[in-house]
């Protein structure tokens, strides 16, 4: 089990970080097993460090007290983006972060750190719609003053710089960003790459609905069960490109990072109608989660965290309440841990929509994942997927059925999903926290 476990932190920047509520997000984020956190700079509603450095340096503060480290972006600056004196003034801008974050929390912390230029730089809307020779020259000049600052203190570690933090979702040749930047960038200065996918990245509504949002000239998607199908279709994507992307690393110190994953692209629940936090959400990222797994990822990143009021994105409240994929994820994380042996039981023909890791560590504790990624109840003799889980004695639950809270059951080597859901039958329970 190589893959970390981490988010981006962006709209809901002041709940975790210093909010009334900010000790139970970030409990809720220690109990999700987060290694590292996304925060922004120069973009998105986040403090600009170098006019509000207080701010800024608690938002990372934030990140650190959840025992995660961060993966600051730099976001953009503003077009022409060959102009040299604009690419000047943002590599002396991202300098001066670098230099502030040693300065206050030492060079040992910040060494671990990682460190990412721009975001979708081939979506118009987010990143600009640069061209790959544009982005690449930012890159190395960013990349090298980073890499500057912290050499002194990486004892010949590599560095975590990386991007392009790519936007796979909708728009193709993505992969070229990827290929180009590993190959055409010297080895010190790439440290990991990022992708993004999302189920979808138009609404769930018409788009006559939408007060004539433009679609790009897309057709609208199917409704109901059967867009509800159609997403769930995309999570085995994950495994895929995880994989393509490891190919192209080929066995360099490289990080293979998913930068953000989530069902749709939206941020309001009039265009989501809940999917990104219910209990649909929640089947779809476990099951995304497996397939990265086996994809061999190194660092997932959902989006997002903590959701502002009316946010359709986050799975933790502002007052720290968790949405269903949030209690999905906690069962996930806990029982799947960092430096875990797992293995992929193969599909029965019996539940063809059940998706299944298991995972132990080095005592006795031996758990298994079990993913419900259809609409109908299904039942899982465990034993059948796993012998050695018949020794499996509590079965931790929530799927259609539950309310939007986690069931603990006995189990008598048979568990039912009744829907949507997640399902972790185990034989350590005991330490397992929800609430």
């Amino acid at each position: 089990m190589q893959l970390r476990y981490g988010f981006n932190e962006i709209n809901g920047w002041w709940h975790f970080s210093q909010g009334p509520h900010s000790a139970e997000i970030r409990a809720r984020l220690r109990l999700m097993g987060t290694q590292v956190m996304r925060i922004f700079v120069f973009d998105q509603p986040v403090p600009d460090p170098v006019k509000e450095w207080p701010l800024f340096a608690a938002y990372v503060q934030g990140v650190l007290d959840s025992g995660a480290v961060p993966m600051i972006t730099f976001g953009k600056f503003a077009p022409p983006y060959d102009d040299a004196a604009s690419i000047r003034r943002f590599v002396a801008r991202c300098t001066e972060v670098v230099w502030g974050c040693i300065e206050q929390w030492g060079g040992p912390a910040v060494k671990d750190w990682y460190w990412c230029v721009w975001n979708e730089p081939n979506n118009l809307i987010i990143g600009g719609d640069l061209k790959v020779a544009q982005y690449l020259r930012i890159y190395r000049e960013v990349a090298g003053a980073v890499f500057q600052q912290l050499e002194p203190h990486l004892a010949g570690g590599k560095a975590r710089i990386g991007g392009p933090a790519v936007d796979g979702t909708h728009r193709g040749y993505w992969m070229d960003w990827i290929a180009r930047l590993i190959h055409e960038v010297e080895d010190p200065l790439v440290g990991f790459v990022a992708w993004h996918r999302y189920g979808d990245w138009r609404p769930a509504v018409p788009s006559g609905m939408l007060d004539g949002v433009d679609m790009w000239g897309s057709p609208d998607p199917p409704t109901g069960k059967v867009y509800e199908a159609l997403l769930m279709a995309q999570t085995p994507t994950y495994e895929a490109r995880a994989l393509g992307v490891k190919r192209l690393i080929g066995g360099r110190d490289i990080l293979n990072v998913c930068g953000e994953l989530n069902v749709l692209s939206h941020h309001e629940q009039y265009y989501t109608l809940g999917l990104n936090q219910n209990e649909f959400g929640a089947a779809f990222y476990a099951s995304a989660l497996i397939h990265l797994l086996r994809g061999g990822a190194d660092l997932e990143m959902r989006w997002t965290a903590t959701a502002h009021e009316h946010d359709a994105y986050g799975l933790i409240y502002q007052d720290g309440v968790p949405t269903p994929v949030c209690l999905a994820k906690q069962l996930f994380a806990q029982h799947v841990r960092y430096g875990d042996r797992v293995r992929f039981p193969a599909r029965r023909e019996e539940t063809p929509d059940v998706e299944a890791v298991v995972a132990w560590g080095d005592g006795s504790r031996r758990s298994g994942v079990f993913v419900n990624t259809s609409a109908e109840p299904r039942s899982i003799a465990v034993a059948d997927w796993d012998r050695q889980l018949e020794a499996a004695d509590t079965v931790l639950r929530i799927d259609a059925s539950t309310g939007g809270r986690v069931v603990r059951e006995r189990i008598n080597g048979l568990l039912r999903l009744n829907g949507y859901g997640v399902a972790v039958a185990t034989n350590d329970a005991v330490d397992t926290v929800v609430d």
